[in-house]
């Protein structure tokens, strides 16, 4: 089974920066896809960023230029990069595990709150 801790949230000011983690078990990691997701209070679940096994990237229009997607794989973790925080950025970061292409399966992290305030 994998487990998906993500690290790294907490409370930072407009303009500021953090550096989440998400460190994963098991042996799946460097052949699965990665992602970070954001739920802010009363809105849907969204896609920030995303990385490959072949660490092609993907980023939300809201967070390009702004955020980046890494990954470690001697590590089993991929990090989220975000510069510039702005208030509108303040949620709960989810980490996932995705993959597969005749099973596909998904793993969820529970999540790091981030919440940008002056």
């Amino acid at each position: 089974q994998v487990q998906l801790v993500e690290s790294g949230g907490g409370l930072v000011q407009p303009g500021g920066s953090l550096r989440l983690s998400c460190a994963a078990s098991g042996s799946i990691f460097s052949i699965s896809s990665m992602g970070w997701h954001r739920q802010a209070p009363g809105k849907q679940r969204e896609l920030v960023a995303s990385i490959t096994s072949g660490r092609s990237t993907n980023y939300a229009d809201s967070v390009k230029g702004r955020f980046t997607i890494s990954r470690e794989n001697a590590k089993n973790t991929v990090y989220l990069q975000m510069d510039n925080l702005a208030p509108e950025d303040t949620a709960v970061y989810y980490c996932k595990m995705y993959g597969g292409t005749f099973a596909r399966y998904e793993y969820w992290g529970q999540g790091t709150q981030v919440t940008v305030s002056s």
